[in-house]
């Protein structure tokens, strides 16, 4: 019941909605309830009528049911019409706010986190597991009742007509409430066990979708059906076993709607015989039977849907408990304008508790302005360090400082708008190239970005796109070259205007005409700026004012291009193997 007490707090601000639309609600539900009550008086009074005249039976007839016609033609249409809006309205806000949370906790996850998790996965909790809810505001808030007053109603109307009868309508209900608690307390777990084998076959396709390129180099088609037709096997399989105990629910609850009815006319038959009971009382309580049992039957629908509601909330609420390794303190600082003095102070991580040192012991002080090259071989904890300063994650042991304050003090917003990035697999969205150098400064104007557009070195090329900044690049970029890319995503660093700068890995998949321009462009773009480079490709570093190789996650060398390679260490054995 903790998912639903939490649901409320979404609900809440649309209780008045949620009132407004049960009241129309009992009027739509209500109305209808006076049907059999015509029933009876139609055929007891009017058909059945003694010593009443043809021409008065036919005029009564046509005055009282036309009447209701009428009344039924001015009510119905906008009850129904308000009814159906406020409903979907209401369940609709409801939803769009849970979304809209669910958007800012996933933009406050860590990168470790994503790293663990599929996006598919985390797009179908999202998506359709939160659509799931929905049913929970039409069926649990507004439509439960309606049957519920719908039944209380239909049944005060048959005690006026006939006690014994109304009870012995009711005395299969007990029957009904075993049934539901007995099979909806396992339909929960198994709605729950179909909803991640779901996520998981969306989290395989879209995985899958993205990697389409690799699939048909390798080839792996055959393959790859066999992968997906497993996970889609698994989710066959779940649902199967909830459709078995949905199927079992049904069968056991609509066997005894269906008796109910035929016990009432057996009895209600036996009074007209043997007492006072009107054949127009009889047909209309067996009217209300049907009246009765509806609502019931949509009952035990709702209580399904009610179950797999549930489930889904239980799910999207175990995402939003997805705890954040990134945090602000509460006394955290903003920071305005960084002078770009970087300090790591016996700094050591871990990506994982197991001890498995990445960093260890790094000590190294960058100066404002510094440019830094970070070298060495692949897995020795380059990209790891730079990953530290913009607190993607937060040291095992240690201090990093930025202009003389421990990072942890900052504000993490402020901290991040003081670097700008740009990695060896730039992100670009499927928008326009214009929106993705907007990215660095959602603010700037068109001259702001073609100019840092021609800083970068990209202000050609994309004039000579089919709609030039308003083309769009596809997902991930994939109508660019890496070179466009790597200079589209220079571009929105220059716009940023940060203080400080992490270039990791940003020219080594790239071909040398591409790297002399984006080596350009890196050079203009670090000028004045707190720098950090991270490079395979060592001829692109040389101009470095220090150069840190690290080897094992520890720094072994410090110095400038020409100092490291005239002690002939580390730096020189990388250097010769690259270009002698």
């Amino acid at each position: 019941m903790g998912s639903i007490r939490r649901y409320l707090q979404f609900v809440k601000p649309y209780q008045k909605e949620i009132f407004l639309t049960i009241i129309i609600g009992i009027l739509k539900f209500g109305i209808p309830l006076l049907t059999p009550l015509l029933l009876a008086y139609v055929i007891d009074e009017i058909i059945l009528a003694e010593g009443m005249q043809l021409e008065k039976q036919i005029s009564t007839l046509f005055w009282l049911v036309g009447g209701t016609i009428l009344f039924f033609l001015l009510t119905r249409p906008p009850i129904e019409y308000y009814r159906q809006y406020f409903a979907q309205w209401t369940g609709n806000k409801i939803l769009y706010d849970i979304r809209d949370q669910l958007f800012t906790h996933i933009q406050k996850l860590s990168l470790r986190f994503y790293s663990n998790n599929k996006a598919g996965e985390i797009i179908s909790r999202v998506i359709h597991d939160v659509e799931q809810t929905k049913n929970f505001v039409i069926t649990g808030l507004m439509n439960i009742w309606l049957d519920m007053i719908t039944i209380l109603i239909a049944i005060a109307i048959m005690f006026t007509m006939d006690v014994w009868l109304t009870l012995i309508a009711i005395v299969l209900f007990p029957l009904y409430i075993f049934a539901i608690k007995y099979f909806y307390s396992r339909l929960r777990q198994l709605t729950r066990v179909r909803s991640q084998a779901l996520a998981e076959v969306q989290g395989h396709l879209h995985e899958r979708v993205q990697g389409m390129s690799v699939i048909r180099s390798f080839a792996l088609e055959d393959y790859e059906q066999e992968q997906f037709d497993k996970r889609n096997r698994n989710f066959l399989d779940k649902a199967i076993d909830h459709t078995k105990w949905n199927a079992k629910t049904f069968a056991a609850v609509n066997t005894i709607t269906d008796i109910a009815p035929l016990i009432v006319i057996l009895a209600a038959g036996y009074f007209v015989l043997t007492s006072d009971l009107a054949i127009g009382q009889m047909v209309a309580f067996v009217s209300y039977m049907e009246r009765l049992y509806n609502p019931l039957r949509r009952l035990v629908n709702s209580s399904t849907t009610l179950t797999q509601s549930i489930a889904s909330m239980d799910r999207v609420f175990e995402f939003i408990d997805e705890k954040y390794d990134i945090v602000d303190k509460k006394d955290a600082v903003p920071i305005s304008r960084a002078e770009g003095r970087v300090e790591f102070e016996n700094v050591s991580f871990a990506y994982e508790d197991d001890g498995r040192y990445v960093l260890k012991n790094i000590n190294l002080h960058v100066s404002p302005g510094e440019t830094i090259a970070l070298v060495g071989m692949s897995g020795g904890g380059k990209s790891t360090l730079v990953s530290l300063i913009p607190r993607f994650y937060d040291v095992t042991s240690g201090t990093i400082r930025l202009d003389g304050k421990d990072i942890r003090d900052l504000q993490i917003r402020t901290l991040r708008d003081q670097i700008g990035m740009v990695l060896q697999d730039n992100i670009l969205f499927s928008e326009s190239v214009k929106m993705n150098i907007l990215m660095g400064n959602p603010d700037a104007t068109d001259e702001q970005v073609i100019a840092a557009a021609k800083a970068a070195n990209a202000d050609q090329f994309i004039r000579e796109l089919p709609q030039g900044y308003d083309t769009p690049v596809g997902e991930r970029g994939v109508k660019l070259s890496g070179g466009q890319k790597q200079r589209i995503a220079i571009a929105r660093v220059f716009l940023k205007n940060p203080p400080m700068l992490i270039f990791d890995e940003a020219t080594s998949a790239l071909d040398l005409e591409s790297e002399h321009l984006i080596q350009e462009a890196m050079e203009e773009l670090a000028k004045n700026r707190t720098t950090f480079i991270v490079a395979h490709r060592l001829s692109t570093i040389t101009h470095a004012d220090r150069i840190v190789v690290i080897e094992d996650g520890e720094i072994v060398e410090i110095g400038n291009h020409h100092e490291l390679m005239q002690r002939n260490g580390p730096y020189k054995k990388l250097f010769d193997v690259q270009y002698v």
